[in-house]
């Protein structure tokens, strides 16, 4: 059994209502958790205390490192830049196939050693040359109200902010974080409600409401990620209602990424996912219209370029996550056809490579 909230882990947080039995609802998500005193929701880091509700993990994360964008994954959010990622714990889905289970999973505050104020992670990003701050590694829309305070920290000093998240959210909360961040890589993890309910513990309908929303009401910068696990999510008839589905409802432009599975977590014993399903996977949304698909978790070179969509001369290309080639013009046009290519782009991509940095933020 969970053990109760403590008051050492008080944080006022938002979302949530009395209801007539006596017990407040969260209504941060659409698990809708009900709660007594001293229970936590099922993401584990928001429960009720002293008649409110709280958040447990505010200003405290798993750890801080930085990567390249493209690992987010974004490929249309200024290439070549390094972004500060940071996560905290637990998560509002439950996933068998969980790539960062302990993380996500984690039931142990202990692993939470770095503490941080909004200002001292925004400060880190500028003295580190970050372009970005991303909330990832477990989902931030269960720790919103800490995300959004370091996404104002960030913008008074013109660092971009990123989430990467499952969009399993409800329309108050979705429309607050959402206000605070300049880009989103979102996990549209399978296109089947069977799929969603039995290996994520979850709903498909609110994830897609998501994504109509982000890209119709909002300026924030959209990219789609799809782990393909073999059995489960990668039949043509789905991978092809997924992609007319995008292309339909969501746009030509937006950018998706499938992502090769790799047995962990729940899911040991699965296969991982083969190279000819990513590029059947990339075929099949480049027939539905798509633009610019991608694939990741292996090495495919054709899969990491980007291409322009009119005339199909290279653009950007990449090795892994090192930018090896950038031509795009300085508004952002191909420069043999002038379409312009959808996305966030500086003139020139940054350099940061495929390192990754551990970083220690203190206060």
């Amino acid at each position: 059994m969970d053990e109760p909230i403590s008051s050492a882990e008080r944080y006022p947080a938002k979302y949530w209502h009395w209801l007539s039995d006596g017990r407040i609802q969260c209504d941060l998500c659409p698990r809708d958790c009900r709660l007594h005193e001293g229970q936590r929701g099922v993401c584990f880091v928001r429960g009720r205390l002293d008649d409110e509700m709280a958040l447990t993990t505010y200003g405290r994360s798993s750890g801080f490192c930085v990567d390249p964008i493209e690992k987010k994954p974004l490929n249309h959010f200024y290439p070549g830049s390094s972004v500060l990622s940071f996560g905290t714990a637990g998560c509002n889905l439950a996933c068998k196939f969980c790539q960062n289970w302990d993380i996500s999973k984690s039931r142990n505050f202990d692993n939470l050693a770095d503490q941080a104020s909004s200002e001292a992670i925004a400060r880190t990003a500028e003295r580190l040359g970050c372009k970005s701050v991303a909330f990832t590694y477990n989902d931030p829309v269960i720790f919103a109200e800490y995300a959004m305070d370091v996404a104002d920290a960030c913008h008074e000093r013109n660092i971009k902010t990123v989430a990467v998240t499952a969009g399993y959210i409800h329309a108050e909360p979705r429309r607050d974080f959402f206000a605070k961040m300049d880009a989103a890589n979102v996990d549209l993890k399978a296109f089947t409600e069977e799929f969603y309910v039995k290996q994520t513990g979850s709903r498909l309908q609110p994830v897609l409401e998501t994504l109509k929303y982000l890209k119709h009401e909002t300026q924030v910068w959209l990219e789609l990620t799809t782990l393909l696990i073999p059995g489960l999510n990668d039949s043509t008839e789905e991978l092809q209602a997924l992609s007319e589905w995008v292309a339909r409802e969501l746009g030509v432009e937006v950018p998706i990424h499938f992502t090769a599975f790799h047995p962990d977590y729940k899911m040991i014993d699965m296969p991982s996912t083969p190279m000819s399903t990513l590029i059947r996977a990339r075929n099949i949304a480049h027939m539905a219209g798509l633009n610019y698909v991608y694939t990741g978790n292996m090495h495919n070179k054709d899969g990491d370029i980007t291409f322009c969509p009119s005339c199909s001369t290279t653009l950007i290309e990449r090795d892994w996550y090192e930018i090896a080639h950038y031509r795009l013009t300085s508004n952002s046009h191909c420069p043999d056809c002038d379409i312009a290519i959808a996305g966030r782009f500086d003139e020139y991509a940054e350099t940061f490579g495929r390192r990754r940095m551990s970083v220690t933020i203190g206060g």
